[in-house]
């Protein structure tokens, strides 16, 4: 995704400011801690979504390394994620298509999972599962691998219920653009898709959208999108604040450009839930320092909760919800 300018938080400027009187080293020393210090440790793993579980499943994704779309690290990942919906009984089908990118034709293959309830009333819950093409070994441990996990653990928490509303989990790939961010050169999956049920006459049928991205982040902060649909943004942040997340889930506001983004210009709801600000001044995100290690299990944890009790209002709400 591409995001806005880059606001330090008020914790990181004083850290700054003060390593100013020390040597370079020490400075970025001193802000990597506070940044890779947990502020998710003492999440309760309490209800149906384990964030345990899910980061087991992120675990074995970024040992496929690099996920590139048209690679064959992908095409194992791909395989890994279907496996694990089969084993959850969960319906699953591919949406192949082959997107023209500015260094190429690229197949690529959004992955669909399917939870019956009523036809006329859809959700989508989705993510990306690719990862950047770099010429560094960019595993994006949070920046594809969080969301594809995070998919796969909701996959388990709504398969073994019955619902008022027809899911789909969508794992979208090419999100990340192979040249350079543009409206042509971006969100290749999300875009066919919602291109796709334009196509089907189905885009009515869509009450909302919630995207997931970089929700792994060891030093969860979350802000909300200006580019969302604030009604839905509303009940997500509100359902945070109500479990006691205020800290995970900010009032500031940003504007983010992602996988949402396709579904909102047809008019459909959607909001992007996403961490803006990965490691000390951005320094995790898009780089090789995107690894395993900054992420917890405590943050897919917390998401997680917040999304469950996402639905359930929508669920509540069902076929009146608004657009």
């Amino acid at each position: 995704m591409i995001r806005p300018e880059n606001r330090p938080r008020l914790r990181t400027r004083k850290l700054a400011a003060l390593a100013a009187l020390a040597s370079p080293a020490f400075a970025l020393i001193l802000v990597a801690y506070f940044h890779s210090t947990p502020n998710t440790a003492g999440v309760s793993f309490s209800g149906p979504f384990d964030g345990e579980r899910a980061f087991a499943d992120l675990r074995h994704i970024v040992a496929f390394g690099p996920r590139p779309p048209g690679s064959q690290a992908l095409h194992r990942c791909r395989a890994f994620i279907t496996g694990e919906l089969h084993r959850a009984g969960v319906q699953v089908s591919e949406d192949a298509f082959t997107a023209t990118t500015p260094i190429g034709s690229i197949p690529m293959t959004n992955i669909v999972a399917t939870f019956p309830g009523t036809p006329s009333s859809v959700v989508i819950i989705g993510g990306h599962y690719d990862t950047k093409r770099t010429p560094t070994l960019f595993v994006s441990a949070n920046d594809g691998g969080s969301s594809t996990a995070f998919l796969l653990e909701l996959a388990r928490v709504l398969a073994r219920k019955k619902h008022a509303l027809t899911y789909r989990l969508v794992f979208f790939d090419g999100e990340e653009a192979l040249k350079c961010w543009s409206a042509n050169d971006s969100l290749y999956g999300s875009r066919h898709f919602a291109a796709k049920l334009a196509r089907q006459g189905t885009l009515a049928q869509i009450r909302a959208v919630i995207v997931v991205d970089m929700i792994a982040d060891a030093q969860l902060d979350i802000h909300r999108d200006l580019n969302s649909t604030p009604w839905l943004n509303a009940i997500v942040f509100g359902q945070a604040h109500d479990l006691g997340y205020g800290r995970y889930f900010l009032n500031s506001t940003r504007r983010i450009e992602d996988d949402h983004l396709p579904f909102r210009e047809r008019g459909i709801p959607a909001v992007d839930i996403i961490d803006l600000d990965y490691g000390p001044l951005n320094l995790y995100w898009h780089t090789r320092l995107d690894t395993l290690d900054k992420c917890r299990p405590g943050s897919l944890q917390v998401v997680g909760q917040v999304v469950q009790n996402t639905l359930e209002v929508l669920e509540a709400v069902g076929s009146t919800v608004g657009r």
